[in-house]
């Protein structure tokens, strides 16, 4: 039986449950200027619940052991053979994304993206080569939203190239969950294009992550959202917890990309907590709500681990946002570590730490993250607020003539709490007034609303939260 979780966002529903004799701002909230009465849309699209169900943890585990197969996929390993070392694994990718291609249509453009680099852990000059699945929108295929996993592995010396790595969940579970997507998505078509990226260099220096970012600014991409998946499939923490209900979203919080300007101008309006990467977060957790059961989102409110990086670093220092989506409860002695059993513990990132559930669970949040983005409106763009010393406050954006457009929903939450607790639609217009709600006690945001049931990310006005 599937369990459906009720919206928060209900504006009706909260006024019915305030107590009596207590007043509240939010119940006094009008526009600006009368509109004719409308019907919102509906705020679910019921093929996402199909896309959350379609993911097969079998299929993942097979291409993860495939991966694993090929012995290292260490960045300076072997690029020439066959059955053994970066190139057999990415030719391998590339060959996959093709056959699944070939089963739609012919509805995937399998590319390699790459760049020369060299640095502290590439002392020669060498390719980073990165195996991109480009599904183009059939209305707006401009507009992008991604899902990456990382096909290189390490051992504990992170310059060793040739030691066996199997790197399952490490990153190949992140891969073979693009993978996955990628067939589940491929019988769909989307207003905005989907992309599924392996990408290269992880772990000597997020270098595949730059080079597909710069491929991005240079083909004119808009960017909306990068979903990075680096680690999917371990469910027995190094605490002794074991789980394969929740995840962890890492989202940044200051844009690291803001322009001293944009920092003043953050300084003193806010938005410290509202990036478009935060909202993305937000976002991805409101739809594993709705569309999915048994897996709580947890939203983590820093960029990643304590004084670690990942593959989302740098998209977000190219201004586009970007999120890391991961298991909850790590196992350090499973991550960057030769295989050995040593004092009665075995070490090493070997196929007995995924688990099959949770890595098809985790490819589904991502499935139905992109899905409904691709099938939702885009963004609003120049978003502003207005208020200072006045009771009232006032959003406007740009008013888009997509046809995909239905109308605008308004968000507002306290400062301190940390997901968007009101919202409103407010039809097809590009400026909306709260009556009797101070600007300086709440924090507001505006998403586009779909025909089809499908929302935008909430932007936060000005440049803290612009996407």
């Amino acid at each position: 039986m599937m369990h459906i979780r009720p919206t928060t966002h209900r504006f009706h529903t909260l006024l019915l449950l305030l107590p009596l004799g207590i007043t509240t701002a939010t119940a006094t909230v009008s526009s600006q200027t009368p509109n004719t009465p409308q019907m919102a849309p509906s705020n679910e699209d019921l093929r996402l619940y199909d896309i959350a169900t379609a993911t097969q943890g079998q299929r993942i585990i097979k291409d993860i052991q495939t991966l694993v197969d090929f012995g290292t996929r260490h960045t300076l390993s072997d690029t020439t053979s066959n059955t053994h070392g970066i190139g057999a694994a990415r030719r391998w990718v590339k060959a996959e994304f093709e056959r699944i291609s070939a089963q739609c249509g012919n509805c995937l453009d399998v590319i390699e993206v790459g760049a020369k680099v060299s640095g502290k852990r590439i002392p020669t000059e060498s390719e980073v080569i990165n195996i991109i699945a480009i599904q183009k929108g059939k209305t707006d295929p401009n507009r992008v939203v991604m899902m990456s996993g990382d096909i290189d592995s390490r051992v504990s010396d992170v310059m060793d190239s040739t030691s066996t790595a199997p790197g399952a969940n490490d990153n190949a579970s992140g891969v073979a969950g693009a993978l996955e997507a990628a067939r589940v998505l491929s019988k769909y078509q989307f207003e905005g294009t989907i992309v599924y990226a392996a990408l290269s260099g992880e772990e000597q220096g997020l270098y595949g992550g730059a080079a597909l970012a710069d491929y991005a600014k240079n083909q004119g991409w808009q960017v909306e959202a990068v979903l990075n998946n680096d680690m999917i499939g371990n469910i027995e923490g190094i605490n002794g917890v074991v789980s394969n209900h929740t995840v962890r979203v890492f989202s940044e919080g200051v844009r690291i990309a803001e322009t001293p300007s944009e920092a003043k101008e953050r300084y003193f309006s806010g938005g410290e907590n509202d990036s478009a990467s935060r909202n993305l977060a937000r976002h991805i957790k409101s739809l594993a709500d709705q569309y999915m059961t048994n897996l709580d989102v947890k939203l983590i409110y820093r960029l990643d681990r304590f004084g670690r990086g990942g593959h989302h670093l740098p998209f977000n220092k190219a201004g586009l946002p970007a999120v890391r989506i991961m298991e909850t409860n790590e196992n350090y002695n499973r991550q960057h570590q030769d295989i050995r059993l040593e004092n009665g513990i075995a070490y090493g990132d070997v196929m007995e730490g995924v688990d099959k559930v949770l890595t098809a669970k985790l490819t589904a949040l991502n499935a139905i993250s992109l899905a409904s983005m691709a099938w939702a409106p885009t963004p609003p763009s120049n978003v502003k607020i207005s208020g200072q010393v006045t009771a009232d406050t006032t959003l406007n954006w740009q008013k888009s003539n997509q046809a995909n457009v239905a109308g605008y929903r308004v968000y507002w939450r306290n400062t301190t709490e940390s997901e968007w607790s009101h919202s409103r639609y407010v039809g097809h217009v590009d400026q909306f007034t709260f009556n009797n709600l101070v600007i300086d006690n709440y924090l507001f945001g505006v998403a586009a609303v779909g025909h089809n049931g499908n929302t935008s990310p909430v932007v936060f006005p000005g440049a803290a939260g612009k996407f």
